[in-house]
C-alpha cells in the first residue's frame, strides 16, 4: 500500500476526490483502483508541522540575549514538532510506520517549500522507505489523475529540498544572531525595543526607508507654464508653450510676459508629426504581477491576493498560485481552447468569446518552454466555476486571471499619436499632443473603466489641421505648478520593487544574478515579508501607501548605508549559490560554512558601527515608549492599603499581595492572590487590612468539595485563616 502526504487538509481532499474513499481521523482511506491497486492512504500536514529548534533547546546558556553568547551556531540543525500540531504529526508518524505501507508519495505543493515540509516530517519521524514525488500544477480531477500516473523519482526533486533546507538554516543563523546582536547593542544606547533582522526583510525595509528620505529631503520648486487656445476657422486647438523641449519657466514674470506677448497674435502650424503604435496584449500572470494588479485595481494587499488565489487553487479553478513564470508549455497551451470554450458559457465573458485568435500555440510571447521554471503562468483551469458560490473577492481575482487569458488571444491595440508644432508671431513655439484609438484589440477585454477611457480619448483627439495653416491666439493663460516628491510605494508597487531589486546594484554581475533569481524574496515569500515588516512595526500602511516608522528608520540608520544586511548584494550572492544547490551544482555543506563565516563578520561589523551611532533622542524615547514588549511585561503595581505589620504599603504583585518593606525591613506580610482555586480581589484585601476580615467568598475548592468562607488575619501566626459561617 502507498501513502500520500499532502501539505494541507483541503489539498488532500482534492487528491482523494477522484477516487472512492472513506474519511478517517486525520486521513482518507482510498479503495483499490487502477491507480492504486492495493489502495492508498492520503493524509496531510498543516503547513509546517515541524520547525527549527530555538537556541535554548540546543544550549540553555543561549536563552538570554547577551553579546557574550554570540554567535549562536549549532553543531547540527535539528527540527522539532510544533506544539499545536502534534496530534496530526502523530497520525502521520503512525501511518508511515505501518508495515503495510511500502511507498511514500510526497504530495506537498510542487515547489521548494512543499518539498521541505514533507521531507522534514519524514526526517523527524525517522522513516526511510521508498519515495516518489507527485508534481502537478492544478488540482482538477484530470490533473490529479495524470499526476499519479506520472510520478517522479524522489531523487529528481531532492536537490530542491537541500536548497530549501539550506535557505531555512542560513536564514535562522543570520536572523537569530543579528536580531539579538542589534537588540542588545541598541538597548545599551537607550533604545528599549526588540529588533528583528532578516536577509530579505531588512534590505526591503532599506528600500522603503530610502524612499522616505527622498520624500523628506525633497525641496519643492515652483514653476509656471503658458497655455493657449488657438482658433483656426472655427476649429479650436489647445497648446502649451515650449522652448528647447522645456515647457516650464522658473519665474512668474517671464511666464506672464510670454502670455501677454502671444495674446491675439497670429499663429501658424509649422509641423505635424503622426505616428502609429501597436501595443501587444499583456503577458499572462505570475504571482507578483497578479498581486500588483489586484492592489492597483482593488487595493488588495499582496497577502490577501495570495490567500484568495490559494482558495481558488484548492477549488480547482486556477493553476498553482506561487508561480514565478509568465509563460506556458506547449502541453498547457493545448488546453486553452477548451478553457476558452468553457468561459464562453459564463455570461460576463460571452461577448468576448470566441476570440479573434483560436490558438496561441506558436506565439512565443506566451508559449516558451525555456522560460517555464517549476510552474507555468497562472491561468484558469477547464473547470467551470459557479460564480454564485464564490465570494465577491474570489470572483474579482478569478476575473482578473480569466481576462488575462482571454486577452492573450486578442489582437494588438493600435493608437495614432499626433504632435502639432505651431509658432506665434514667428517667435513663440507651442506644442499640442493627442492620440486616437485606431483598433481596440485586447483593450476590449481588460480595462479599468471603459466609460472613463472613452471620455479621455475624446478629450485627447486633435482637430484636423494642415501644415502652414494660419489662425489666431484666442486665449493665453499662466498656470502655476510645483515639482513633486517621488510617490510612496503602494503594497503592489513594493512587490514589483522587491522583484526588480537587482536594478539597484552597481555590480553588473550581481545585478544579473538578482534578475535571474527574481530579486528580493520569492513569489511565495514576498507577501509574507511585507506582513512581517508590518508586524514588527517597521512600516505602516495608510490608504494603500507604505510609510516607514520611526523604529524602521532607526534600524536602517543603525545598520548604515554600506551594511551587507541592507544591500541586495548579499541576497544576490546567496540566491545564486542556493540556485546552484537546487540544480545539483553546489554543496549545501560548503554554503553553510560560508554563512557561518558571514555571521562572524556581521558581529564584528556591528561593534564597529556602534562607535559612530548618534541617534535623535526624541526618536529613541518615542520608540521605547511605544515598545509593545515593555507594555506587555511592565505592569503597573497597585497599592491596595497599609501594611498590618509595619508602615509599608501592600502592593498587588500580580500573583500575590506583599509589603513594600519586604527588603528594607524584612516585613513578612504576604497573601496569595489565588487560594484553593479562588482569586482574592483587591477589594477583599483592602477589607482584610482595614477590618481584619474579608466578605464571604464563595467557591473555594478542595478536592471534590466546594465551600464558602471569610478570610481573617491571624496576628499570632501572621497569615490568613478561613472563617466559616455559623
Amino acid at each position: 500500500m502507498k501513502i500520500v502526504i499532502a501539505e494541507k487538509p483541503d489539498q488532500a481532499a482534492k487528491l482523494a476526490a477522484p477516487f472512492s474513499f472513506t474519511k478517517r481521523t486525520g486521513y482518507f482511506e482510498v479503495k483499490a483502483n487502477s491507480y492504486f491497486p492495493n489502495g492508498a492512504i492520503i493524509t496531510w500536514a498543516i503547513g509546517h508541522l515541524c520547525e527549527l529548534k530555538t537556541p535554548e533547546e540546543y544550549d540553555p546558556t543561549w536563552k538570554k540575549w547577551k553579546l557574550e553568547t554570540l554567535p549562536i551556531i549549532p553543531d547540527r540543525f535539528e527540527y522539532k514538532v510544533s506544539k499545536s500540531k502534534y496530534k496530526q504529526f502523530t497520525i502521520i508518524k503512525n501511518l508511515v510506520k505501518r508495515t503495510d505501507i511500502q511507498e511514500i508519495i510526497i504530495g506537498g505543493d510542487a515547489g521548494r517549500e512543499g518539498e521541505l515540509i514533507i521531507r522534514t516530517i519524514l526526517r523527524v519521524c525517522g522513516v526511510n522507505k521508498p519515495m516518489k514525488r507527485l508534481w502537478i500544477s492544478s488540482l482538477t480531477e484530470n490533473s490529479v489523475k495524470n499526476g499519479f500516473s506520472n510520478l517522479l523519482s524522489e531523487a529528481k526533486t531532492k536537490d530542491i529540498y537541500y536548497e530549501a533546507l539550506s535557505r531555512s538554516c542560513a536564514d535562522w543563523l543570520i536572523g537569530m544572531n543579528t536580531s539579538r546582536l542589534y537588540t542588545v547593542l541598541l538597548k545599551k544606547n537607550g533604545v528599549k525595543d526588540v529588533f528583528s533582522i532578516g536577509r530579505v526583510q531588512t534590505p526591503t525595509l532599506a528600500l522603503i526607508v530610502h524612499r522616505e528620505h527622498e520624500i523628506a529631503n525633497f525641496k519643492s520648486e515652483p514653476f509656471w507654464e503658458v497655455e493657449a487656445v488657438f482658433h483656426f476657422a472655427g476649429r479650436m486647438l489647445k497648446a502649451k508653450w515650449h522652448k528647447n523641449n522645456m515647457s516650464r519657466v522658473s519665474e512668474e514674470k517671464q511666464a506672464i510676459a510670454i502670455a501677454n506677448f502671444c495674446l491675439h497674435k497670429n499663429v501658424e502650424i509649422t509641423k505635424i508629426n503622426k505616428e502609429t503604435k501597436e501595443y501587444a496584449p499583456p503577458l499572462l500572470f505570475n504571482l507578483s504581477a497578479l498581486q500588483a494588479t489586484a492592489n492597483k485595481s482593488y487595493k488588495f494587499s499582496p497577502q490577501k491576493t495570495l490567500d484568495i488565489l490559494q482558495k481558488l487553487y484548492v477549488k480547482g479553478l486556477v493553476s498553482y498560485p506561487r508561480s514565478d513564470s509568465q509563460f506556458l508549455t506547449s502541453e498547457e497551451a493545448k488546453t486553452l481552447p477548451t478553457i476558452l470554450n468553457n468561459l464562453s458559457k459564463i455570461d460576463k465573458y460571452k461577448n468576448l468569446l470566441p476570440p479573434p485568435t483560436n490558438s496561441i500555440m506558436n506565439n512565443k510571447r506566451y508559449v516558451n518552454e525555456k522560460k517555464v521554471t517549476d510552474h507555468h503562468a497562472i491561468i484558469v483551469t477547464d473547470q467551470i466555476p459557479n460564480l454564485a458560490k464564490l465570494s465577491m473577492e474570489e470572483e474579482k481575482i478569478y476575473d482578473l486571471v480569466a481576462r488575462q487569458v482571454i486577452a492573450a488571444h486578442y489582437n494588438h491595440a493600435i493608437f495614432a499619436y499626433t504632435t502639432i508644432h505651431s509658432l506665434v508671431d514667428k517667435r513663440a513655439e507651442f506644442i499640442s499632443k493627442g492620440k486616437e484609438q485606431i483598433e481596440e484589440g485586447w483593450r476590449k477585454v481588460i480595462y479599468l473603466s471603459k466609460e472613463n477611457a472613452s471620455q479621455e480619448e475624446e478629450k485627447e483627439m486633435l482637430p484636423l489641421l494642415h501644415e502652414n495653416e494660419l489662425g489666431t491666439v484666442a486665449q493665453a493663460t499662466v498656470k502655476k505648478g510645483a515639482t513633486q516628491p517621488p510617490n510612496r510605494y503602494t503594497e503592489g508597487h513594493l512587490i514589483t520593487v522587491m522583484k526588480t531589486a537587482g536594478k539597484h546594484l552597481d555590480d553588473a554581475e550581481l545585478e544579473k544574478v538578482l534578475s535571474k533569481t527574481e530579486g528580493l524574496g520569492t513569489e511565495a515569500t514576498r507577501a509574507g515579508i511585507i506582513g512581517t515588516l508590518k508586524d514588527r512595526n517597521y512600516i505602516e500602511i495608510k490608504k494603500n501607501q507604505v510609510f516607514a516608522t520611526s523604529k524602521g528608520m532607526l534600524l536602517i540608520e543603525a545598520l548604515g548605508e554600506n551594511s551587507l544586511l541592507t544591500s541586495p548584494s548579499m541576497t544576490a550572492k546567496w540566491e545564486q549559490r542556493l540556485s546552484e544547490i537546487g540544480e545539483g551544482h553546489a554543496s549545501p555543506q560548503a554554503f553553510m560554512e560560508q554563512v557561518k563565516k558571514l555571521t562572524y563578520k556581521l558581529i564584528t561589523d556591528a561593534h564597529e558601527r556602534e562607535k559612530v551611532w548618534a541617534f535623535d533622542q526624541k526618536e529613541v524615547d518615542k520608540i521605547s515608549a511605544n515598545n509593545p514588549y515593555q507594555k506587555k511585561y511592565k505592569k503597573e503595581k497597585t497599592v491596595v492599603g497599609k501594611c498590618i505589620l509595619c508602615d509599608g504599603s501592600i502592593i498587588d504583585h500580580g500573583t500575590f499581595y506583599g509589603c513594600s518593606n519586604y527588603k528594607t525591613a524584612n516585613c513578612k506580610f504576604s497573601v496569595s492572590k489565588k487560594i484553593l482555586s479562588k482569586t482574592i480581589s483587591q477589594t477583599n484585601v483592602r477589607k482584610l487590612l482595614a477590618a481584619g476580615e474579608t466578605d464571604m467568598i464563595k467557591g473555594f475548592k478542595k478536592g471534590q468539595k466546594t465551600f464558602n468562607a471569610h478570610l481573617i488575619w491571624d496576628e499570632k501566626e501572621h497569615k490568613v485563616h478561613f472563617k466559616f459561617p455559623q
